[in-house]
């Protein structure tokens, strides 16, 4: 747990002794759903090596819901895709870097946080820093002003169709459509105007189930760069912005064989797109 202003261990006594020491370094399994797992077992990686750089103010009622037997998509729904490299389908542990208000002013505390998966569903949840865990417990003074700051809202979600933004089968700046880059300028002015701060912007490219897994993979990871890179020379943060390629293993529509390709092709749009993940403060 990196503490910024003042914050000390000793400040954490009484919540130490709830959870047994304040050993920095020591990885504890969340106490609800979490599954049996030695400490020694558990690795976090470096905070500095988090692509999201100081975290995010993480929002705690989400957080608390997270438990065992949920997919990849369930936490992410919650908490958002994690904060480090792991990528999203293939690695079995997501890590997090999630910042919470101590009370006291501006101060806050950093805390790395583990999802472990087995066989595609959430098995144990870990902090690295046991004092963490009480940072999710209910505050027994309700009447303790909370800073306006430290509310973090759910994500805000959008979707672009992105036979709007690209042509068929590109992804490049150049393949962009005069429609695509206007939405795109519209919605780079609208969260300027909306956040005062970014924790994240995600970019998530989806395809439909036409073509090679491999190339659908690549096409959707294209495309989702493709629309980070415009957003950042409209002016959003270099740094809050990620772009993920999932190729077409997150339909949202399903369209029988059969019928003519130009059908199928039309029915199959809605999975041709581009999301965006958003979370700051507004």
């Amino acid at each position: 747990m990196k503490t910024h202003t003042t914050f000390h261990c000793l400040a954490l006594t009484a919540l130490v002794a709830m959870l047994g020491g304040c050993a920095t370094g020591t990885a504890v399994p969340e106490q609800t759903g979490a599954a049996p797992a030695a400490a020694d077992s558990v690795h976090f990686p470096e905070a500095g090596s988090a692509w999201l750089k100081g975290g995010t103010f993480v929002n705690v009622e989400q957080l608390r819901r997270v438990g065992r037997g949920m997919t990849k998509n369930q936490v992410r729904e919650l908490i958002s895709y994690p904060h480090f490299g792991e990528g999203l389908f293939g690695p079995k542990e997501w890590d997090y870097l999630f910042n919470f208000r101590t009370g006291r002013g501006d101060e806050f505390v950093t805390c790395q946080y583990k999802v472990v998966y087995r066989e595609g569903l959430s098995d144990a949840m870990y902090w690295k820093d046991p004092a963490c865990a009480g940072y999710l417990s209910p505050k027994v003074d309700a009447a303790a002003p909370v800073p306006a700051a430290a509310a973090a809202s759910a994500p805000q979600r959008f979707r672009m169709a992105a036979d709007a933004l690209f042509a068929f089968d590109k992804s490049g700046m150049a393949d962009m459509s005069a429609d695509g880059r206007e939405q795109l300028d519209q919605l780079a002015a609208q969260l300027k105007g909306q956040y005062k701060r970014f924790d994240a912007i995600t970019v998530i490219g989806h395809t439909d189930r036409l073509g090679s897994d491999a190339y659908n993979q690549a096409l959707s990871a294209a495309r989702a760069a493709t629309v980070r890179d415009y957003l950042i020379a409209r002016g959003l943060p270099p740094s809050a912005l990620r772009a993920f390629g999932v190729g077409k293993t997150q339909p949202l529509v399903s369209c029988v064989d059969g019928r003519q390709r130009a059908q199928l092709i039309a029915c199959l749009q809605p999975n041709r797109r581009v999301e965006l993940e958003v979370t700051g403060e507004r």
